[in-house]
């Protein structure tokens, strides 16, 4: 087996199908990959393929959490054979760079969205402060780094004048499952698949819902407003058409997205992260022939608009939003060009830029 790669991310590994997908990668070519990652109560118990090591914490949110989480992941990298040390995010990067430095190790970087910039963050002054004063001592001495879209890298070359190759989060090639895992008699399914947390969007479709007829919207994932969205539910009378999934393991999600009738990507612009995001379900609805309805921000509006894979809007007030949730349920789009479309957005691509710069690192 070939150098070993110790690879980092603060979740818990199941649902994160893109340190997945690199791993397969990184393996299939030959490295030993280890993963790290953090165990929760609700944590799926799903296999997970490689050798890896998953934290038990005592905080599970707040600084607390990043805390004991970088503290741990340092003295685990410290003392644990690596040739390489590859971070996931800002909240994994300071430990793996200490690790780095003391060991005299590589380091890679892949930076899944502006994490300073999140809104989970936005308005937390102290906390913002924390992790930009983190990106500004690292940032500028980092050698190897990824990121999921043009605007970010383009933030960073301006900020920091690094160089980070564009890797985008798009699934393997594949035809569209076949498998329903999602049937309800005579209704059409508005899907939303990822996290459930603070400016998805998620607010504004539930209350289009009591304008949208013959129709549920299926929630599949997991977050910090799960909770708040039941009762808002509850509240709104519409335990009949709003369907809570919970998490799905990355293997089956495939299944399920091909259910939808529509998919959504509907975001707040709650700070750049947001707005400059390129989030993986644009490629999954597109390779599952769902039509997406999303929000035109920039790296969204090139994939969406360019390719003609569903309707951007910024309507999102109840009866609007809900009129064009209608229209494009009463009027399917054709989706036959999506096979063709699906080709340039796909993880047998990425993974060639993937390759080529880890394999061009001198140990």
């Amino acid at each position: 087996m070939g150098k070993r790669i110790l690879i980092a991310v603060s979740n818990d590994l199941i649902t994160d199908q893109r340190v997945l997908k690199v791993s397969d990668s990184l393996f299939n070519h030959g490295y030993a990959v280890f993963l790290i990652g953090r165990k929760r109560k609700n944590t799926l118990s799903s296999r997970i393929a490689f050798p890896h090591k998953r934290f038990h914490l005592l905080f599970n949110r707040s600084f607390l959490f990043y805390a004991e989480l970088n503290i741990r992941l340092f003295l685990y990298l410290l003392f644990s054979k690596a040739d390489i040390y590859y971070a996931n995010d800002t909240d994994t990067l300071l430990a793996c760079f200490l690790a780095s430095k003391i060991r005299k190790k590589q380091l890679i970087f892949d930076a899944h969205e502006l994490f300073p910039e999140t809104p989970e963050i936005q308005n937390r002054p102290f906390v913002k402060k924390f992790w930009t004063k983190i990106e500004n001592l690292i940032f500028p001495h980092l050698n190897t780094s990824f990121t999921v879209c043009g605007s970010i890298a383009g933030y960073y070359r301006n900020k920091y004048g690094i160089d980070m190759q564009v890797l985008r989060n798009v699934p393997y090639l594949s035809e569209p499952s076949k498998e329903q895992k999602i049937t309800i008699p005579d209704k059409k399914i508005i899907l939303y698949q990822g996290a459930v947390n603070m400016g998805r969007g998620l607010e504004w479709v539930i209350d289009a819902m009591l304008y949208v007829k013959n129709a549920v919207l299926y929630i599949i994932g997991d977050g910090d407003l799960l909770v708040e969205l039941k009762q808002k539910v509850k509240k709104l009378g519409l335990e009949s058409k709003v369907i809570f999934h919970g998490k799905v393991s990355g293997e089956e999600l495939q299944s399920y997205t091909s259910s939808g009738d529509i998919g959504l990507c509907l975001l707040e612009n709650k700070g750049l992260s947001y707005y400059y995001s390129l989030p993986n379900r644009v490629f999954a609805y597109l390779h599952a022939h769902v039509p997406i309805l999303a929000s035109p921000f920039p790296e969204i509006v090139q994939v969406v608009k360019k390719h003609q894979t569903g309707i951007l809007t910024d309507e999102y007030e109840p009866r609007k939003l809900a009129a064009t949730i209608q229209t494009m349920l009463g009027n399917p789009m054709d989706t036959t060009h999506f096979d063709t479309v699906k080709k340039l957005y796909c993880w047998e691509h990425e993974e060639k830029i993937l390759l080529e710069t880890v394999n061009s690192i001198k140990l």
